[in-house]
C-alpha cells in the first residue's frame, strides 16, 4: 500500500503561507522552476551566485520583512513581533504544530512552496538524533511522488549527511536545482567533526564554508531538544542561513512564533486522535506499608517530600499523598495502622537525580519508587493483557473499515522481552511469554471469532509481535537512549517497515521497543500505547501519546477522520485524573498553553467592519479589552479567568466597552471558550456575621447560658460476657473482607482552552490471583487496637466462625473486625453511661462568642435574627432553617441561639454538638429552659444508631447539671412549642 495525503488541509496551508508570506515583496520565479546552466538573468530569481556554488539570495531589508511578519501574526492571533525581535534572532521563526498533525509534511511543502514563489534551491533540516533523521527521510521517501504532482514534476534531491561521502556536500552547494541535506546536530556542532576540518574531498576547504557560501534556509525539526545548549546555537548560526525556521508542539523559545496549532486547537479540530486513559490500579491490598515518593520540594525550609500512603480514615482506608518533613512518623499519620511502624522519616535527600526519604530500620524510598504494591510483575501482566483486550475490540470494530490496528508497548529493559543465553541462542524474555500466553487466552474468546477463522492460536500468538532494538557488534541487543550510531539499523529497520506494518498482509500488531524509540517513532494506526517501565522512572505525558496521535489510514492508504474512529488509549501506571492533572501540567510547561487566560492580543484577530471594509481589530484594541477586563477584576494581573468573570458570564452580564459593541458577540464566545466550567459559587454574597451587642450583654443571654455553659465527665460500666456476644455475631453477619483486587477504569480526555477534563466511561474489578500473604499476629493487633483482653478477643473471634475469611485478605480482615469491636464497645458503653458535673469551674465562657468568627452565604444559608446574640442565624439544613425562622416569629420564644461548634459534650462515640439552646417565656411569667435537638426524623429507628447513642448521652448530660434545662428531641417546631 502507499500512502495518500491531501494537499488541501487548511491548517496546513496557513502553516505554509505563514512562512512564505514572510518573504513577500521578493521578485518571483518568472515561470515555475526555470532554471539556467548559463545563469544568465533568466531563471535565477532567488539565487546567490557565489565562487563555491549556487546560494539563496534575500532582497527585502528588516523593514520589508518586520511588516509581513506583523500582518501574519495578526491573521493567526498571534503576539506581534517587534523590530528588535527581528533582529535579535537574526530571521528565526517558530511554527508550533501539536505532535501528530504533520509538521514534517509541513515544513517539507514550504520547501518546494519558498522554491515555487522565489526562487530559494538551498535547504537544510537539522534533527535532534538519529531516530528523527531516519523518519525524516523516510518521509521524504513516501512523499515524493505527492510532491512531484503537486509542483509539476520539480527536479530535487534529498540526503542524509554522512561525512563518509562529502562528495554530497559539494553536489549539494553547486547544483542549481532543489537540494535538502537532512544532518543531525551533532555532526557539526564541534571542531572535531569532519565538516569543520580542511579536506582534501574539498579542495582543503573545510566542507563547512561551502554550506556556508548557501545562504541556506535552515529547518529545525524539535528546536527544544535540537538547540538547546549554547554550543548547538552557534553550531546553527556557523551554516551563515537566510532564515532559520523551527518547527515543534513544545517550543521552548518561540522566537517570532508566525503559526500556532497546540494541543487544544488540534484536539478541538479533531486533527489528532482522542485520548482515553485506562489505568490499573489495587484495591483492598493493604497487607504491607504502601509507599510512593512522588516529589521532593526544597524551595522552603524544611525539606518537605511528598508521598502517598494508606490511611485508615473513619474505618476505611484511602490512599493519599500529603507532604511530609523529617521526624514526622507514618505509623501516626496513617491513623496507627501497624504495617507503618518505624516509618520515622531521618532524612530527605533532594539533590537532582538523586532524591531519596530515608526510614528508622527500613530502606531508603526513592523518587518515583512503589512499595507494598502488589507484585510488580503481576501488574505489568496485567497491563499487557488489558492493552490486547483493548486491541482485539477496536480491532473487532475497524477492521471492516479497512483499518489496521496496532498496539505499541514500551519496555524498561531489552532483556525482559528478548535476550541472548549462555549458548548464544535467542531466547523470549518474561514479557514476550507473557504476551503470548495472554494473547492466546485472549483470542480464544467466542467474541473474536470472526478475526480468528481457522487461525492456529500457537503460530498466531507467535507471529503478531515483535521487538525492535539496537545491538552491539556481536549482535548482542542492548539499552541505548535512541541518539547514537548503535541505533541506526534499528530504526532504519521501523522506519522503512512504516507502510508494511499498516498492511492486512503483515501479520505484525503488536510492537514492542525499547523506551528510547519514544522520540523517533510513530504510526497512524497505533490506537494503543502501553508503557512496561520500571516504577522509578518518571515518563512524559506528552512523550507517550505523541508516539499514536496521528490520525488512521485506510487500507488504501487515505486518512480516516473521526473521533469516532480515532481513540488512543493509553494504559497508564497511575490513575486518569492524576494522568490527565500531569497532561496539563506539561501542556503548560513543555507547550506553553495557558489553560484559563486571558492575553493581550487575545481579540487582536477579530474581525470588524469600518466603513463598508472588514479589518482586524488589531493589537490597540485587543489591548483596551484586556484593560477593560482587568479592570473589572475579570482577570487578574496574569490574565488569568477570576470567578467573577464566570458568574457574569453565566448570567450573561458581562459587560463590554461600548467601542467594541460591534463584535460583543465574538468576545463573550472567546471569554467562554476560555473561561470553562461557568458553575461557581457566588462569593459575592458572603458575609461575616457580628454580635448582637445588646442582646449579647442582655439579662436572658446571661440566664440561659447560666444554665448549660457546665462540663461534665462520665463513667461506665457493661458486661464483658454482653460485648463477647454482640461482637462477634455482628463479625459472623456483618464483617466484609474483599480478595485484593485489580481496579480497571477507563476515561475519555476532554482538552479545552479552560483545562483538560476527564468524564469516565467504565470501571470493573479482577480478583489478584496467587498472592500469599504472610498472616500477622492478629491478637496483638486487635489488643493494641481495642485494649481488650487476650482472653476476649480470642473468644470473639471463636464465636465468629469468620476465621477462614482471615486468610484471604488479613489487613483488611483485621482492621474490619477492630472497627466493629471498638463501635460496640462504644455503644455499649453509652447504656451504662453516667455524667457527672466538674464543679463550678469548669465550663465554657461567654467570652468565647466574641473570639469567633462567622460567615455565610444569604442566599444560601443565612436568616437575619432578631432574637439570638448575633445579626444573622447561620443554618445547615432545611429543618434548622426552619427552626430559625418559627424561632424568630413566636412570641414566647424570648432569646435562643445558635450552640457553637465548640460548645462538645463529650460522649464514647465522640463529641456531641447540640443544635440550639432556647428561652420561652409562659404566661408571661414562668421561664422555661431548652437544649433542643432537631433532625429530619427524630425516631430511633431512623436515625443512625451512632446518631442516637451520641443523643441519648446529651440527654444524660443535661440531667448531671440539676440546672432546670429540659433536653428535647423534635423534628417539628408546632409539636415542640405545643409540649411546652
Amino acid at each position: 500500500m502507499k500512502l495518500k495525503f491531501n494537499s488541501d488541509l487548511d491548517y496546513q496551508k496557513e502553516s505554509i503561507s505563514s512562512i512564505v508570506n514572510i518573504f513577500k515583496g521578493q521578485t518571483p520565479a518568472q515561470s515555475n522552476f526555470t532554471v539556467s546552466a548559463m545563469m544568465d538573468k533568466a531563471g535565477t530569481e532567488g539565487k546567490l551566485i557565489t565562487n563555491l556554488g549556487v546560494g539563496n539570495k534575500l532582497e527585502l531589508d528588516e523593514e520589508d520583512i518586520l511588516k509581513n511578519v506583523k500582518e501574519i501574526q495578526l491573521k493567526n492571533g498571534l503576539k506581534p513581533s517587534s523590530e528588535k525581535d527581528i533582529k535579535k534572532n537574526n530571521y528565526y521563526f517558530t511554527i508550533e504544530m501539536e505532535t501528530g498533525t504533520g509538521k514534517t509534511y509541513v515544513y517539507l511543502r514550504t520547501i518546494f512552496e519558498l522554491n515555487k514563489q522565489y526562487g530559494f534551491t538551498k535547504f537544510i533540516i537539522v534533527v535532534p538524533s538519529v531516530a528523527i533523521k531516519e523518519g525524516v527521510m523516510k518521509s521524504i521517501d513516501i512523499m515524493t511522488e505527492h510532491f512531484k504532482e503537486l509542483y509539476e514534476n520539480v527536479i530535487f534531491k534529498a540526503y542524509e549527511y554522512k561525512s563518509k561521502n562529502l562528495d554530497l556536500i559539494r553536489e549539494f552547494a553547486t547544483s542549481d536545482y532543489i537540494r535538502i541535506m537532512v544532518m543531525t546536530i551533532q555532526s557539526f556542532n564541534k571542531d572535531t567533526n569532519v565538516i569543520n576540518m580542511d579536506h582534501e574531498k574539498t579542495n582543503g576547504v573545510k566542507p563547512l564554508e561551502f554550506i556556508k557560501e548557501t545562504n541556506p534556509f535552515v529547518i529545525i525539526d524539535e528546536p527544544q531538544s535540537t538547540v538547546s545548549t549554547d554550543k548547538a546555537k552557534d553550531a546553527i548560526a556557523s551554516l551563515n542561513p537566510l532564515s532559520t525556521v523551527g518547527y515543534s508542539a513544545t517550543h521552548k523559545d518561540k522566537h517570532n512564533l508566525m503559526f500556532r496549532l497546540d494541543a487544544v486547537d488540534a484536539y478541538e479540530r479533531q486533527l489528532v486522535k482522542q485520548i482515553e486513559v485506562a489505568s490499573i490500579v489495587s484495591k483492598d491490598n493493604n497487607n504491607n506499608a504502601y509507599l510512593k515518593l512522588i516529589s521532593v520540594n526544597n524551595k522552603k525550609s524544611p525539606i518537605k517530600a511528598k508521598i502517598e500512603i494508606d490511611k485508615l480514615e473513619k474505618g476505611a482506608i484511602k490512599r493519599i499523598a500529603k507532604e511530609f518533613k523529617v521526624d514526622n512518623d507514618l505509623y501516626e499519620l496513617s491513623g496507627n495502622r501497624e504495617v507503618y511502624k518505624g516509618y520515622q522519616i531521618t532524612e530527605i535527600s533532594a539533590k537532582e537525580g538523586n532524591e531519596y526519604v530515608s526510614f528508622v530500620g527500613h530502606e531508603d524510598l526513592y523518587l518515583g519508587e512503589v512499595r507494598g504494591e502488589i507484585d510488580e510483575d503481576l501488574i505489568k501482566r496485567m497491563h499487557i493483557r488489558k492493552t490486547i483486550d483493548e486491541h482485539l475490540n477496536k480491532e473487532l470494530r475497524l477492521k471492516k473499515e479497512g483499518i489496521k490496528v496496532l498496539s505499541l508497548f514500551f519496555i524498561d529493559k531489552v532483556a525482559n522481552y528478548r535476550y541472548i543465553d549462555k549458548d548464544g541462542k535467542n531466547q523470549k524474555g518474561k514479557y514476550a511469554l507473557w504476551f503470548e500466553e495472554e494473547y492466546k487466552e485472549a483470542i480464544k474468546n467466542p467474541r473474536y471469532k470472526t478475526l480468528f477463522n481457522d487461525v492456529d492460536i500457537e503460530s498466531e500468538a507467535g507471529i503478531v509481535h515483535n521487538g525492535y532494538f539496537a545491538q552491539d557488534k556481536k549482535g548482542v541487543l542492548k539499552d541505548t537512549k535512541g541518539n547514537t550510531a548503535s541505533d541506526e539499523d534499528a530504526y532504519s529497520l521501523i522506519m522503512k517497515d512504516k507502510e508494511k506494518l499498516l498492511s492486512f498482509d503483515t501479520k505484525l500488531k503488536f510492537i514492542f521497543s525499547h523506551s528510547a524509540l519514544r522520540e523517533g517513532w510513530d504510526n497512524p494506526n497505533v490506537f494503543q500505547i502501553c508503557t512496561l517501565n520500571e516504577t522509578k522512572s518518571e515518563s512524559k505525558k506528552r512523550q507517550e501519546i505523541g508516539r499514536g496521535l496521528r490520525l488512521a489510514v485506510n487500507q488504501e492508504g487515505e486518512r480516516v477522520y473521526g473521533f469516532n474512529v480515532n481513540t488512543l488509549t493509553v494504559m497508564a501506571n497511575e490513575s486518569y485524573e492524576e494522568f490527565a492533572s500531569k497532561l496539563q501540567k506539561e501542556y503548560e510547561e513543555d507547550g506553553g498553553v495557558r489553560f484559563g487566560v486571558v492575553e493581550s492580543h487575545t481579540f487582536a484577530n477579530i474581525k470588524i467592519t469600518i466603513d463598508g471594509a472588514a479589518r482586524y481589530l488589531d493589537q490597540e484594541g485587543s489591548e483596551k479589552i484586556y484593560n477593560h477586563l482587568k479592570d473589572n477584576n475579570y482577570i487578574d494581573d496574569k490574565g488569568k479567568i477570576e470567578d467573577k468573570l464566570r458568574s457574569d458570564l453565566k448570567a450573561k452580564n458581562v459587560q463590554v466597552p461600548e467601542e467594541f459593541k460591534e463584535c460583543e458577540e465574538q468576545i463573550i464566545a472567546t471569554l467562554k471558550k476560555l473561561a470553562g466550567n461557568l458553575n461557581v459559587k457566588n462569593a459575592g454574597d458572603r458575609k461575616t456575621v457580628a454580635l448582637n451587642k445588646q442582646r449579647y450583654i442582655s439579662p436572658e443571654f446571661k440566664e440561659l447560658w447560666d444554665k448549660i455553659k457546665y462540663k461534665t465527665t462520665y463513667s461506665v460500666e457493661f458486661s464483658s460476657e454482653e460485648l463477647i456476644n454482640k461482637c462477634s455475631e455482628e463479625i459472623k453477619y456483618n464483617l466484609k473482607v474483599n480478595k485484593a483486587k485489580f481496579l480497571f477504569t477507563k476515561a475519555e480526555l476532554d482538552i479545552n482552552k479552560s483545562g483538560t477534563v476527564t468524564k469516565e466511561n467504565d470501571r470493573r474489578t479482577e480478583e489478584v490471583k496467587n498472592n500469599n500473604f504472610i498472616l500477622p499476629d492478629i491478637i496483638t493487633f486487635l489488643q493494641n487496637e481495642t485494649n481488650l483482653t487476650r482472653r476476649t478477643l480470642v473468644e470473639i473471634l471463636k464465636k465468629s466462625e469468620r476465621l477462614e475469611a482471615f486468610k484471604s485478605n488479613p489487613q483488611q480482615f483485621m482492621d474490619e473486625a477492630a472497627s466493629i469491636i471498638k463501635r460496640k464497645m462504644r455503644l455499649m458503653i453509652v447504656d451504662g453511661i453516667k455524667y457527672q458535673k466538674i464543679g463550678d469551674e469548669e465550663y465554657y465562657a461567654q467570652e468565647l462568642f466574641e473570639t469567633e468568627e462567622l460567615a455565610g452565604y444569604l442566599s444560601k444559608n443565612m436568616i437575619e435574627s432578631e432574637k439570638s446574640i448575633y445579626q444573622y442565624i447561620i443554618y445547615d439544613s432545611g429543618v434548622e432553617e426552619d427552626f430559625a425562622r418559627k424561632f424568630e416569629n413566636n412570641k414566647s420564644v424570648k432569646m435562643y441561639i445558635k450552640l457553637p461548634d465548640w460548645f462538645k459534650i463529650l460522649t464514647p462515640l465522640g463529641n456531641y454538638n447540640p443544635d440550639w439552646a432556647v428561652l420561652i417565656e409562659k404566661d408571661n411569667t414562668e421561664k422555661l429552659y431548652f437544649i433542643v435537638e432537631t433532625k429530619g426524623n427524630i425516631l430511633a429507628e431512623e436515625l443512625r444508631e451512632r446518631e442516637y447513642k451520641k443523643i441519648q448521652c446529651g440527654h444524660k448530660h443535661f440531667e448531671a447539671l440539676e440546672n432546670e434545662v429540659e433536653f428535647r428531641e423534635t423534628d417539628n417546631f408546632e409539636k415542640f412549642i405545643e409540649n411546652v
